[in-house]
């Protein structure tokens, strides 16, 4: 889950997508890869877990935590969440190689990994450790946020990295009112990611509404996808849906993604 611009909801929808997914019966990892900005513990209500490590075939291995029939980890586990993260790239790269190599992730159908906005070391390093099947990007319709879904888009497009792209998502696609339901309001302009997935000719793979539900639901720890019979909840539910048919026509259509080769 990328995004070239950050506040467009990324984290938000990286949970609730993997609580979608794991509600529609898969098993379901979700790696909290923005390590100067880790969110994943307040959204999940786990600000109090403390990984341990358990010895494996020889190793010690960091056991994920897990909430809501979802495993996950995340470097907000392990610094002092009043304090900022003041590590340089190579210290932020390393420590991302851990949590996916040095944890016992246990058999997987789907593994989220939620990446900081932008193109940074941190993207780099994932494409180098591990062989992405896939990248979602999500951006609100805004133009200011769509020409920096451009160039998220062109980073995994990128021939030396080479990701597929299984589609955009639009967040903040409009404004529902409470007590006026039935009522769309454009705040950030209509259908902006649908017109740049034309152009791109990379599916639309769902629109997620302003509903003020989705903000509680993340500070209170609890994803509104974990209510799949709500308006929100269905929207993430048939999100969830359209990333399962988009990976499964990458696996047909295409071979595995090789991680980007280090050398020159």
């Amino acid at each position: 889950m990328a995004s070239g611009k950050g506040g467009v909801g990324k984290s938000t929808v990286a949970a609730n997508l993997a609580v979608a997914l794991a509600g529609l019966g898969y098993k379901v990892g979700l790696l909290d890869a923005d390590i100067f900005g880790p969110s994943m513990p307040k959204m999940f209500r786990t600000e109090d877990a403390r990984p341990y490590a358990e010895s494996k075939d020889g190793r010690d291995m960091i056991v994920p935590v897990e909430q809501y029939g979802i495993k996950l980890l995340s470097i907000g586990f392990f610094v002092d969440p009043e304090q900022a993260v003041l590590w340089r790239g190579a210290m932020a790269s390393n420590a991302l190689k851990q949590l996916i190599a040095d944890a016992d992730w246990g058999e997987l159908d789907y593994f989220v990994i939620d990446m900081p906005p932008g193109t940074s070391d941190i993207h780099l390093t994932l494409v180098q450790t591990l062989g992405i099947t896939g990248a979602v990007i999500v951006s609100t319709p805004q133009e200011v946020a769509l020409a920096d879904a451009r160039k998220g888009i062109d980073m995994f497009r990128n021939e030396k990295v080479n990701v597929p792209v299984l589609g955009l998502v639009e967040n903040m696609a409009w404004f529902i009112p409470a007590e006026l339901p039935e009522n769309k309001y454009y705040l950030f302009g209509k259908e902006g990611c649908k017109r740049l997935a034309e152009e791109l000719k990379v599916p639309l793979l769902g629109q997620i509404p302003i509903v003020q539900s989705i903000c509680e639901g993340g500070d209170n720890g609890e994803p509104v996808a974990l209510n799949l019979d709500t308006m929100t909840g269905m929207a993430f539910r048939e999100l969830a849906q359209s990333v399962v048919i988009a990976t499964d026509a990458r696996n047909h259509q295409l071979p595995p993604t090789a991680a980007v080769s280090t050398a020159k």
